[in-house]
């Protein structure tokens, strides 16, 4: 019996040795995905106006990294802040595993940033002192998009007026703040498809704007199998309630199959009138948190090529109960 104490307690010993191991290396030496790439990106007129598109209309990056008005519909951004941060997505709201705040991404913060820096921290996740970033900024999103989009954002970023704000550092929780440093990798870039192939173009828009990242139902930090773009990922809001993601899969009676293409463009549009207002949430109202006001300036060609993108993928039934009031 003691001899089998003894052997079980060496073990037990041993295996807290092995992953003390394993964690000291994790944090200490991942992520580790070389060094930031050599890139001098020339600020154009060109690149500019399309990151400026991109950053704002089609990859909602200006809405994240901009303080806005949870209690107010559509969160309006604060126009005097435009990239500079600070705003939360944590275990409250989001139901993450830590508390993540979005960087200040004007000149003001990535003043001493190399281009490559900054073009790593987009498409590998890694930030400029080699720290990792969680993927509620969709990272593994922008790895798979053509390079040339991801430089004219950063183009766009350099001709930002600078904000000096201080952001609270982003803060992982057990075992998150191990298995994070193990999330960045090399990115699969692509070639931006043709307009002309309106699914495959649309399939490279909802990439950019991460639709699916909030259309899927996630378990676990895992996309639910078989439920990709079926809706039902929910939201707390700061006035109270839940919100929940809509099913855009084709499915007839629950998702979007019975729309029509001019349905779809409306439905952006209505967001896109300078009639639009903003309005005070009452508390336990309704609000959503979709960056319409984003998304609805995109032209009609990218909301006509996503549609036919979605209206490509297979139905899911799943009946979405968009809101519930807090009890």
């Amino acid at each position: 019996m003691k001899t089998a104490l003894k052997v079980t307690g060496s073990l037990l010993g041993l295996g807290v040795v092995l992953i003390s191991g394993v964690l000291i290396y994790v944090s200490a030496f991942l992520p580790n995905v070389g060094p930031a790439p050599e890139m001098s990106i020339e600020v154009t007129a060109d690149r500019v106006e399309r990151g400026k598109h991109l950053a704002n209309d089609v990859m909602a990056c200006m809405h994240c990294h901009t303080p806005h008005n949870k209690k107010q519909f559509v969160n309006p951004v604060d126009s005097t802040m435009m990239g500079a941060g600070g705003v939360l997505f944590g275990k409250e709201e989001e139901g993450l595993p830590g508390n993540y705040y979005s960087r200040n991404i004007t000149p003001a913060a990535l003043g001493d940033w190399s281009d490559g820096e900054i073009f790593r921290a987009i498409t590998q996740g890694v930030s400029k002192d080699g720290s990792a970033l969680f993927p509620i900024m969709p990272w593994p999103n922008y790895a798979q998009l053509d390079e040339e989009d991801i430089k004219d954002i950063i183009a766009y970023l350099r001709t930002l007026e600078p904000v000096e704000h201080e952001v609270p550092a982003s803060k992982s929780d057990f075992p998150m703040n191990f298995i994070i440093n193990t999330m960045p990798a090399a990115p699969d870039f692509s070639t931006k498809p043709d307009i002309s192939d309106r699914v495959a173009y649309g399939k490279y828009l909802v990439t950019s704007a991460s639709c699916s990242d909030c259309h899927t139902p996630w378990d676990k930090g895992e996309p639910t199998p078989g439920m990709a773009f079926a809706g039902g990922n929910e939201f707390k809001l700061v006035t109270g309630g839940t919100v929940r993601t809509a099913n855009i899969t084709p499915h007839m009676q629950t998702g979007i199959g019975s729309w029509t293409e001019e349905a779809f463009l409306k439905r952006f549009r209505a967001h896109n009138d300078p009639e639009f207002q903003h309005f005070d949430i009452a508390e336990g109202s309704f609000n959503t948190v979709m960056p319409w006001m984003n998304y609805s300036k995109m032209s009609d060609e990218e909301l006509k090529s996503i549609f036919a993108y979605l209206q490509s993928l297979d139905p899911v039934e799943n009946l979405v109960v968009r809101f519930t009031p807090e009890e």
